[in-house]
């Protein structure tokens, strides 16, 4: 029953985070108004706005327009809920399961957002930055230091990769965006895993990468947003960190 509890939970906090989604890249509030329908502005019943049920129950379509509602609100809540199950079942019921459920919503909300607008608002990536440093000074196994050090090994990487892009290649490489994001990341988990964080994230951009210059025909210039597989690569490194290193470490897929 915990585990369905924290789907639920979860499920709840992810219709929130579809209100974020819509609402942060236009500078709106994510409190005001009331959830209500893009299309005809119809302010949304409480009946219609139960995570999931409600857009099965209701076949994906307002009730009063009939416009199509995006799948990204039941997937976000289904994500989010999933993910939250996943978060106790590795920690358990603790303080260190609570913050990582807020990094969990919060790489899921970047990752939206990257993908449909290109941006990484500061909102959510600064508060994150300060909210993982406090954690690590009293809940988070990995202490003050070591978040201090991914915090600035993680961010002061990517500036430097952002400025050397710039100076010699004349192109704008790594955006601000993902210069505070990757310096959240490494304050919530720690230096050790914001390195993996990125390697992780660079080798899953590649692979995209190099499926859009082969199969799509698109160009090297192809904007490809960075920030949803730098929020892949920290979730693979919370839940499986230790695993992939002692894996690397043993040889990988040349020790077998």
């Amino acid at each position: 029953m915990s585990f369905i509890y924290a789907f639920l939970f979860g499920a709840v906090i992810g219709s929130f985070l579809n209100v974020c989604i819509h609402r942060m890249p236009r500078d709106e509030s994510i409190i005001s108004p009331p959830s209500h329908c893009p299309a005809c502005r119809n302010r949304i019943r409480p009946t219609d706005n139960i995570p999931i049920l409600s857009y099965l129950l209701l076949g994906g379509k307002c009730r009063h327009c009939r416009q199509p509602i995006s799948w990204r609100y039941p997937l976000v809540e289904f994500i989010n809920g999933l993910g939250y199950s996943l978060l106790l079942w590795k920690f358990g019921l603790t303080g260190q399961t609570l913050v990582y459920a807020l990094l969990f919503s919060a790489l899921l909300l970047v990752t939206f957002i990257d993908l449909a607008y290109k941006i990484i608002p500061n909102e959510i990536t600064l508060p994150g930055i300060a909210i993982g440093m406090i954690a690590a000074g009293f809940i988070l196994p990995q202490g003050f230091w070591n978040s201090l050090m991914g915090l600035l090994l993680g961010g002061g990487l990517f500036y430097l990769i952002a400025d050397l892009s710039q100076r010699i290649l004349k192109q704008e490489g790594m955006g601000g965006g993902d210069i505070k994001l990757i310096a959240m990341i490494g304050a919530f988990l720690g230096w050790q895993s914001v390195l993996l964080t990125i390697f992780i994230g660079a080798l899953l951009g590649s692979i995209v990468g190099l499926f859009l210059i082969l199969i799509k025909g698109q160009g090297r210039r192809y904007p490809i947003p960075f920030g949803p597989f730098l929020a892949l690569g920290a979730l693979a490194s919370l839940f499986w960190g230790t695993e992939i290193l002692w894996w690397y470490l043993s040889g990988g897929f040349w020790g077998q």
